[in-house]
């Protein structure tokens, strides 16, 4: 029987996640040598060497910020992680930040608690008071969701449920997102029509050079007075300062997002959350399911899903066959190579896939036989492949 895959878990690791990698396969703990494999939460990998022998990493949650995706990418390693599996629990707490944002819910609330007397002086204060935390009702007003990923989608359409217009914004929509959305959810035709719209805005997209800043002092501008803006996605998407003095201005009514800090957190029209968006026993269950499957069947059978950094790669895996799977840069000919190497050594090819993203690509080939390891170590050294392997 071969050796057990070794698994280095950075973070604790939900139950349900470790038990789809079964004990007489996977050796998998904090003090695992020599990893083939790395599952992380919210450890920081960037101050710390991975060791060469790690295949892949698998992150339990969506965000890849703590993980040098680009360095690994370089040694032909996938980074997975679990897009949507904590969808649900971002949304609810989103659709939360909006009735809060809404109806001043929290200052109302630690103005409720600072009143002080009797009872009927602390009628009298609450009858005198409660005219500064006058709200908006959501029916009819307009949600703006910027990025309509798994999280965008839900929480478009759940405002849409909620009697709100939505305007979504995403150029690079997939199909299958396309065809979950509502079809009340109308298209804005760039981020600042967006703005220009809403009366509430609502961030779903990665942090990138594109995306930092993207809720600026020129875009705050645009929005309806008394707007509300809900961050649940990354803390640099949106330019504090500007909102800052958008809300001292009077001009934007609220910011809710989950990522306090010294300029935000005291500040009266500023709802910020400790980072509580996929803080749920659920979330975590499924994060840590999803990559756990994932990277297994990265492991045993060399196929890609929910990958960072490399393409998508699913080629069903017959009886018979031995796999060789090819991680490399995106250069002509390449998959030409392999086959020659193949070819010159008499091997058979029963199947082939070859995908491409951006400047990676990633290539599984079926032989009839079985594959010397001399011709493993020689596909290793044609220039551009990263790393190759037979899983």
């Amino acid at each position: 029987m071969a050796e057990p895959y070794r698994i280095l878990a950075l973070n604790n690791i939900s139950a349900r996640g470790l038990e789809r990698l079964p004990r007489e396969r996977y050796d998998v703990g904090p003090e695992v040598a020599r990893p083939d494999a790395i599952l992380v939460r919210s450890a920081d990998m960037h101050r710390s060497v991975v060791a060469p022998s790690v295949l892949a990493v698998g992150r339990a949650g969506a965000g890849t910020n703590n993980i040098p995706v680009a360095e690994l990418s370089k040694r032909g390693i996938p980074v997975f992680n679990a897009p949507g599996a904590n969808a649900n629990a971002v949304k609810e707490l989103v659709l939360a930040g909006l009735f809060l944002g809404a109806r001043n819910i929290c200052q109302a609330w630690s103005f409720a608690r600072s009143v002080s007397g009797d009872d009927q002086a602390i009628d009298e204060a609450v009858e005198k008071g409660k005219k500064q935390f006058v709200g908006f009702e959501l029916p009819g007003r307009t949600l703006g969701v910027i990025g309509l990923g798994a999280i965008g989608v839900e929480v478009a359409n759940s405002a849409g449920a909620l009697g709100m217009k939505v305007l979504g914004y995403d150029p690079q929509i997939t199909v299958q997102r396309a065809w979950q959305l509502r079809s009340s959810v109308a298209q804005a035709l760039s981020l600042d029509d967006l703005f220009a719209r809403a009366d509430a805005i609502s961030v779903h997209v990665p942090l990138n050079n594109d995306t930092r800043g993207m809720v600026s002092a020129a875009r705050l501008k645009l929005m309806r007075k008394g707007g509300v803006i809900l961050n649940f996605a990354r803390a640099p998407i949106v330019d504090d300062a500007a909102v800052v003095a958008s809300l001292d201005a009077g001009h934007l009514g609220a910011y809710v997002c989950d990522f306090p800090n010294n300029a935000l957190k005291d500040h009266a029209k500023v709802i910020a959350l400790p980072h509580l968006g996929a803080s749920t026993g659920e979330a975590e269950e499924n994060c840590a399911v999803m990559v756990a499957d994932t990277l297994r069947e990265y492991l045993e059978h060399g196929i890609i899903r929910h990958c960072v950094n490399f393409p998508e790669a699913v080629l069903p895996r017959v009886p018979g066959v031995t796999r060789l799977a090819v991680a490399n840069r995106n250069v002509p000919n390449m998959v030409g190579q392999i086959s020659t190497c193949l070819a010159g050594a008499g091997l058979n090819i029963a199947d082939l896939l070859n995908k491409s993203r951006g400047e990676y690509a990633y290539t599984l080939i079926d032989i009839d036989s079985a594959v010397p390891a001399s011709i493993v170590e020689q596909i290793r050294g044609i220039e551009g492949v990263l790393a190759a392997r037979i899983p």
